[in-house]
């Protein structure tokens, strides 16, 4: 039977909720209207609204609710509707959610899972468009994931909901209608640890996220040239798996990162920097990004897709690397 990405998060959900009757899901729109992207239609009628808490547009005031409900035991889920709107809840994640096991000495601990939608390709205009997952990556005290396919969309929650301290997760947009079919045999997912996509011996292509499928897609066109890609999904922002990482570039001496961020301070730069520093003498080459534009996200569909990574701009900053522009 296939599912679709944000059935596969519901499921997650669901089966937390039953599961741990400590574990709740609060946020705008979650409980009567079914979630913005309908991740959560229907939970209200089966869990009540103690549990799928509707709240207030104030992201810093049932943020903070959720931390506090986590540092007394509960298991709280809080979803913010969009990752621009987390900029109004950063205090309450980098001061409160990341630092009060450091400001306690280990004697308290905010087991939260935050949710939130990323990344642009729905003509959501400059303020709701923002691929900002780099900046919470930054964040010592946080555990950063960016689900893409659909095993780890519905395992990665479950492993989040287990984890002593804050989680955020990151889901795309471009990913709520994708479908597919889980394995029967899918369940938890290791939340530290990137996942190698594609095989190949010419170079390694690094992503997460939505990027991942473009990445795939570019993986498969480059083989027809007889380039032949590992790819890499992170998954994890932090903890970045550093030694997935250099495992594959020792292989193939190349490495091109597909981030949906700015270029600039970008997650993109940090993985490179790593790879500078632990795999320099394995290179051919110097270490390449393909990134968004440095301008607000556009609302024009032409000017949208020519802002943020797409398989022909991969393709061909792949091939330029081989040598074959």
């Amino acid at each position: 039977m296939e599912i679709t990405y944000r059935e596969a998060v519901k499921q997650a959900i669901r089966d937390a909720m039953i599961r741990d009757d400590r574990v709740f899901l609060m946020g705008e729109d979650v409980g009567a209207y079914g979630g913005c992207y309908a991740v959560s239609k229907g939970l209200m009628a089966e869990f009540g609204e103690e549990r799928i808490r509707d709240t207030p547009l104030s992201e810093s005031g049932f943020t903070g609710a959720g931390i506090g409900a986590a540092a007394a035991g509960m298991r709280p889920i809080v979803e913010l509707m969009t990752v621009n709107f987390s900029l109004l809840a950063l205090d309450q994640i980098m001061n409160t959610a990341a630092t009060i096991r450091h400001m306690s000495g280990g004697q308290f601990g905010v087991p939260l899972v935050i949710r939130m939608a990323t990344g642009a390709g729905k003509q959501l205009a400059a303020q709701h468009s923002h691929s900002l997952e780099g900046w919470y990556a930054h964040i010592p005290g946080l555990k950063v994931l960016a689900p893409a396919t659909l095993e780890d969309a519905r395992g990665m929650l479950w492993t989040a909901l287990q984890d002593p301290d804050p989680v955020l997760i990151f889901e795309n947009v471009m990913l709520y209608n994708m479908t597919g079919k889980i394995d029967s045999n899918a369940g938890a997912v290791d939340i530290s640890k990137a996942a190698l996509r594609r095989k190949g011996r010419d170079l390694t292509l690094i992503t997460y996220g939505g990027s991942l499928f473009k990445t795939l897609q570019a993986a498969e066109d480059l083989a027809g040239d007889g380039i032949e890609a590992d790819v890499i999904d992170l998954r994890s922002l932090r903890p970045l798996d550093d030694a997935t990482i250099m495992t594959s570039v020792a292989r193939t001496h190349r490495a091109l990162i597909v981030d949906e961020g700015w270029r600039s301070g970008s997650l993109a730069a940090e993985v490179s920097a790593r790879i500078m520093e632990q795999a320099f003498w394995s290179l051919d080459g110097p270490v390449e990004r393909v990134c968004s534009a440095e301008v607000p996200i556009p609302y024009p569909k032409h000017l949208e897709d020519a802002a943020i990574p797409q398989v022909p701009g991969i393709v061909a900053a792949a091939k330029a690397m081989m040598g074959r522009a």
